[in-house]
Formats: structure tokens, sequence, C-alpha cells
């Protein structure tokens, strides 16, 4: 077999790879942009020296 030859088949195994991922749902890859639980955007906006997440989510509209 040549180089070319496994090259081609390393590539449509990747493909069958990853297209057999994205039919499952959710893209691993995206895990890190999830925003997680309001706990931990708390903590996550008090360490970075941010208002509190329910200081943030009362300042956004008016109350009624």
């Amino acid at each position: 077999m040549s180089k070319t030859d496994l090259a081609t088949l390393r590539m449509a195994a990747l493909a069958a790879v990853l297209a057999e991922v994205m039919q499952q749902g959710e893209d691993p890859g995206q895990v890190a942009r999830k925003t997680g639980l309001a706990w931990s955007q708390d903590h996550r906006r008090m360490n970075t020296g941010q208002s509190s997440l329910m200081h943030q989510r009362a300042s956004r509209s008016p109350w009624k």
C-alpha cells in the first residue's frame, strides 16, 4: 500500500468517526463553552472582580 492510499484511508476513517459523533447530538468540542450552573457562574464572576450574578440579572430589567 502506498503512502497516499494509507493517508486516504486514514482521512476516511477520521471523517467516519466525526460523522458518527455529530449524529449523537452534542458536539464534545463545545462542552467548555457552556456557562455551567448558576453557582459556578456566580463564583467565577466574584473571583474576577465582577458583580454577583444576581446583581447582574436584576440590573438588566426594571422591577415591575
